[in-house]
């Protein structure tokens, strides 16, 4: 059932993108912001209480549903509802019309577009950004908000589901996403900051939780593509970046199609954020470049190659998974 799942919700999402500022990403962010109102006492313990309720609440929500509805209307409605949720937090289109406009505008030598849409899309000051540091920050942020719309999700979906939680495991994964990065944001920009114990709670979490997706994302690079460089740079170049589970995903992208990422990073200024779907706010701070080479254009054509097929080893893996559990 989660190869199907998995297979209508990326087909509903190409032929309808799930709208920005929709009401159920509203309700969720008015969720989150409510638990740490309501919650957040500056105490160690507070910070896990708040987190446990903004993130696992969710989760739960989503399991009781699925439960609900195997048992009294049968499996077809259960799966129903599991392409409903993973419409909602898995997929392409709520990043790549960021990606493509950008693309576009390089392949036909339009530097300053290109730099307009960067800086809209990441909220980055970019003006005297040359023109071969646009195409590798367009690479950075693309590849991390694939592996967190697409292969995270469908890594802790596929897990759960495999358990009988159907798609609590997809709410998980991308609701401590959220609420780690809002939580930051909220804290960094001063609108209604929470406590150092809230923050702390929420990035361990969500440490953890990216943990195996995010080698799971390296493993499937390598595999698509230059497998042995992929593997050379996920073992010796991941530390060059600040976050661990975002570096092993980078320094694989980086061997796999031979592309030197890292560096100088982009000073950021605040921004709005968005709902739990949506884009992912910078990440990718300051790092030693890795080997590779000089990052062009027509290194993007090689990134949506990489990431799709990727996606077609996963559809693929969870096919046969799922032919042999029906024939076992």
């Amino acid at each position: 059932m989660s190869f199907f799942a998995i297979l209508f919700a990326l087909l509903i999402e190409q032929a309808r993108p799930l709208a920005r500022g929709n009401p159920v990403h509203a309700g969720l962010r008015a969720w989150t912001l409510s638990v740490s109102r309501n919650f957040d006492a500056g105490k160690p313990h507070h910070g896990w209480v708040c987190w446990a309720l903004a993130a696992l609440v969710p989760s739960l929500v989503a399991l009781g549903v699925h439960w609900a509805l195997l048992v009294w209307l049968g499996w077809p409605f259960a799966l129903v509802w599991s392409v409903a949720v993973l419409y909602l937090t898995l997929g392409f289109r709520q990043f790549s019309h960021h990606f493509t406009g950008i693309r576009d505008a390089l392949e036909v030598g339009n530097e300053e577009l290109a730099r307009e849409r960067l800086a809209n899309w990441q909220q980055v000051d970019v003006v005297a950004l040359p023109r071969s540091e646009i195409v590798r920050h367009v690479i950075e942020y693309s590849v991390i908000a694939a592996h967190r719309h697409v292969f995270g999700v469908l890594a802790w979906f596929s897990v759960l589901a495999a358990l009988g939680l159907g798609p609590a495991g997809a709410v998980l994964y991308r609701m401590s996403e959220f609420v780690a990065r809002y939580w930051a944001y909220k804290q960094r920009t001063g609108l209604q900051p929470v406590s150092e114990a809230v923050r702390d709670a929420s990035e361990r979490a969500w440490t953890w939780i990216d943990w195996l997706p995010a080698r799971l994302t390296a493993l499937s690079f390598a595999v698509v593509g230059s497998f042995e460089e992929a593997i050379e740079g996920w073992r010796f170049h991941a530390q060059r970046f600040p976050n661990d589970n975002d570096g092993v995903v980078l320094a694989a992208t980086a061997g796999a199609i031979n592309v030197r990422l890292g560096g100088e990073a982009l000073r950021a200024r605040p921004r709005g954020l968005p709902g739990p779907g949506m884009e992912q706010d910078q990440d990718v701070a300051d790092s030693d470049a890795t080997p590779g080479r000089e990052p062009e254009v027509g290194h993007l054509r090689s990134v949506v190659g990489l990431v799709w097929r990727s996606v077609v080893v996963w559809m693929l893996l969870l096919a046969l998974l799922t032919m042999a559990r029906l024939l076992g």
